[in-house]
């Protein structure tokens, strides 16, 4: 299950929020999403955890808990949106 966690403090690295799901079950990978152009923390990241209930588990414990003096939030992660999911607009005459 892929996982959404918001609100984390710039300071946060990959390995710090493993090791924060890994008290919960196996983590294949945490990545905390950064700027390209400043390499800074965008202050939210991505954990992939094979188990579903394991997952689920995570995020009921961890959200809105205490990560680097900062209330994190956990969710279950949202697929992206395609072109195809978006409602069409009529183009814009120039």
């Amino acid at each position: 299950m892929r996982i959404f966690v918001g609100n984390l403090p710039f300071t946060v690295k990959d390995d710090e929020l493993k090791t924060a799901f890994d008290a919960f079950g196996e983590v294949a990978s945490a990545e905390v999403l950064l700027d390209k152009f400043t390499k800074r923390s965008r202050g939210f990241a991505f954990v992939d955890m094979p188990n579903d209930n394991e997952a689920k588990t995570a995020i009921e414990k961890l959200n809105n808990s205490d990560l680097g003096g900062r209330k994190i939030v956990v969710s279950e992660a949202r697929p992206l949106k395609t072109d195809q999911d978006r409602p069409s607009r009529p183009r814009r005459e120039e």
